[in-house]
């Protein structure tokens, strides 16, 4: 019988990769991994987080060295794919773009909306891969954690759903994109999403994402009267307090994880994904890809 246990990775950024870093044990198993897209962001870290076996990633590297455009997204989850993860949790800071979710608070995204064009957004370059991705958030793991946020106190403030718009960055919107965002029915925005939740799919590992708004968006002008070094500082203890937050969910979250038993519909992304003829594949093109699609290519 096939075993259902669920691999589980935390890929974390502003904020939550730095905290996840620290609490990890020096003496954690490392993975310092290649992948035929380079290195990933960071050596994965390999611990026991509340009874469940976690890989640790830190998606802007250590010391947050990659800005948003550059994080090696190909690397990261192929890297993951290596070490046989199939459910990915990801977090990242954002801003708001509407009054009712507060700075400090969090998000469970439901829906993304793509606005990034520098940024390599598919492994299969020399192929016909088509996935469906009208859900880009895993619905088994959603459900996973919101009955985890059920089981903590009333001071988590969850939204359950929530639009993250990905801007390419690194520079914030001008006020103009902001109004133009909110217009489109965005509710958050961000700089790293995509390509990570797409590239996931394309990997078939489950992706659920919990968005941490540590300001609004400049659609909300600031007192003009508060100093900038005061604001920063509202903005870094927002992160905090959504980081806190944010560790209390997973670790919840981890408590429990036979839900995750339940298959994704990532899972299958590749069984009707792939439109080339097998045949005419490059077979080296295969055989440097096989971690992905190996599956589907030699079970034909």
């Amino acid at each position: 019988m096939p075993d259902n246990t669920p691999k589980i990775a935390i890929i974390g950024g502003s904020g939550l990769g730095q905290a996840l870093g620290a609490q990890a044990d020096p003496q954690a198993r490392q993975h310092d991994l290649d992948t035929p897209f380079g290195k990933p962001s960071a050596p994965i870290l390999e611990i026991d987080w509340e009874g469940t076996a976690v890989f640790l990633l830190q998606r802007h590297g250590i010391g947050h060295i990659h800005n948003p455009t550059a994080v090696p997204y190909r690397a990261n989850i192929f890297a993951l794919k290596q070490l046989g993860v199939t459910h990915i949790l990801a977090s990242g800071a954002t801003g708001s773009l509407r009054e009712h979710i507060h700075p400090g608070e969090l998000v469970l995204v439901d829906q993304i909306i793509d606005k990034t064009t520098k940024r390599p957004n598919t492994f299969y370059e020399h192929a016909a891969v088509h996935v469906e991705f009208a859900d880009p958030v895993c619905p088994v793991m959603r459900r996973w954690l919101l009955n985890a946020a059920t089981r903590l106190t009333a001071d988590l403030k969850l939204h359950e759903t929530g639009t993250y718009i990905c801007m390419e960055g690194p520079a914030f919107s001008t006020r103009a994109e902001s109004e133009m965002h909110r217009a489109w029915g965005g509710d958050l925005i961000g700089m790293t999403a995509m390509p990570e939740a797409k590239l996931a799919r394309e990997a078939e590992i489950a992706y659920a994402l919990v968005a941490m708004p540590t300001d609004y968006d400049c659609w909300k002008p600031h007192d003009p009267n508060t100093p900038a070094q005061a604001l920063l500082e509202e903005i870094i203890g927002n992160l905090n307090q959504a980081t806190a937050a944010n560790i209390a969910l997973m670790k919840e979250a981890l408590r429990e994880t036979s839900a995750l038993a339940e298959p994704s519909p990532a899972h299958s992304a590749l069984k009707l994904g792939i439109w080339s003829e097998k045949s005419k594949l490059d077979p080296a093109e295969v055989d440097r890809l096989s971690t992905l699609w190996g599956s589907r290519i030699y079970s034909s």
